[in-house]
């Protein structure tokens, strides 16, 4: 998935104003403006539009990790260069301390059904020979399952 995308859906999911996803950068110990994260958030069409390189997507969602688990003392993971969705379904499934059958649950909310097997074939090292690369399907479908969800408990 663009990394724009999902930057834009959870900010949408979790209802994040500016200060907000400023703030989460910051439990990353990396810096913003109120005027990048407009920018990224802009659809493609718009002349302001930037991309959110992966490094950056890396480290928002680390902050993200923070802002939901809370910061461990020391220094901070480091983000990686390169993201997929496997790391991406990973960093959120982290951030939000779901099991599988949480995710399993989410899946459900929108019409999708994979067994537990499939779903751990995701989180595991790319060298295994049961690792499987995540599609985009099945990350915008994880995120529009949120979406449901979260919007449901509000």
């Amino acid at each position: 998935m663009d990394n724009n995308d999902v930057f834009r859906r959870i900010r949408y999911i979790f209802k994040y104003n500016d200060e907000e996803m400023i703030s989460i950068f910051a439990l990353a110990d990396y810096e913003v403006t109120r005027a990048q994260i407009s920018n990224w958030l802009k659809k493609d069409d718009k002349p302001e539009f930037q991309k959110i390189l992966d490094y950056q997507l890396a480290l928002f969602l680390n902050g993200f990790i923070n802002s939901k688990r809370g910061k461990k003392e020391g220094e901070q993971p480091e983000p990686e260069r390169k993201l997929n969705n496997n790391i991406v379904f990973k960093k959120l499934k982290i951030a939000l301390k779901y099991r599988d059958e949480d995710i399993l649950e989410v899946f459900k909310l929108v019409d999708l059904r994979i067994g537990k097997t499939e779903l751990s074939s995701f989180f595991r090292n790319p060298k295994q020979s049961q690792y499987r690369p995540c599609k985009d399907q099945f990350l915008r479908n994880f995120l529009n399952g949120l979406q449901k969800k979260f919007s449901e408990n509000k």
